[in-house]
């Protein structure tokens, strides 16, 4: 018997296995960073109930939204949600093609979405109704813009992934990162869904 087959025998089991990053670690370490996203969002609505009626003798949520507007971008968000789980789907089946075309409609409804966001954004600023303006408004554009800004990282990184499935296929690692992102994605769109109560309707019906 040859030596390397000697020190073969010889190993534990645990060194003649591959070395690879674990699935489990990894999407449990995504796990810890979305409940820390939930704290800072929690913290950013906590604010925005505290300091959401300090107006300053300035406008009101009713005096400056467009709900129709919100509404519209929020079917954006919600659509991306459904155009990404028939992405997973496809990905499930090894459909390469049909997994990158619907990844490429769930950006297009984010990238409207961001859109629609940054002319809202612009309107109010135009109006004279900038975050310096009152603490409502502080609060409404630091806890509007921190979701913008994870939905702007999210289609980053969605093209990204786009990227490597392109170049690399559905290998074992693009699908981890598919399923962190698929996460992201609908947790993104959750929190949507509370700021669209919370500081649209109730703000403007309240």
């Amino acid at each position: 018997m040859s030596k390397t087959a000697i020190d073969t025998a010889e190993k534990p089991e645990f060194y003649l296995t591959e070395e690879h990053h674990p699935e489990s670690s990894t999407m449990l370490g995504f796990w810890l960073y979305l409940m820390s996203d939930c704290l800072i969002f929690a913290i950013l609505f906590a604010t925005y109930a505290v300091l959401g009626r300090n107006y300053a003798a300035g406008p009101s949520p009713a005096d400056l939204f467009d709900l129709p507007l919100v509404a519209i971008n929020t079917s954006m968000l919600l659509l991306s949600s459904i155009t990404y789980g028939f992405a997973m789907l496809q990905m499930e089946r090894a459909k390469k093609a049909e997994t990158l075309f619907w990844l490429g409609i769930t950006g297009l409804f984010g990238a409207v979405f961001i859109a629609l966001e940054l002319y809202e954004f612009v309107h109010l600023i135009h109006e004279g109704a900038g975050p310096s303006r009152s603490a409502f408004l502080s609060a409404f554009f630091t806890l509007v813009g921190t979701h913008g800004l994870h939905v702007t990282f999210g289609i980053i990184w969605l093209v990204t992934l786009m990227t490597q499935v392109s170049m690399h296929g559905l290998i074992p690692e693009n699908k981890r990162r598919l399923m962190c992102l698929s996460m992201f994605w609908h947790f993104l769109d959750v929190v949507w869904i509370g700021v669209f109560s919370i500081v649209y309707l109730m703000g403007v019906l309240g």
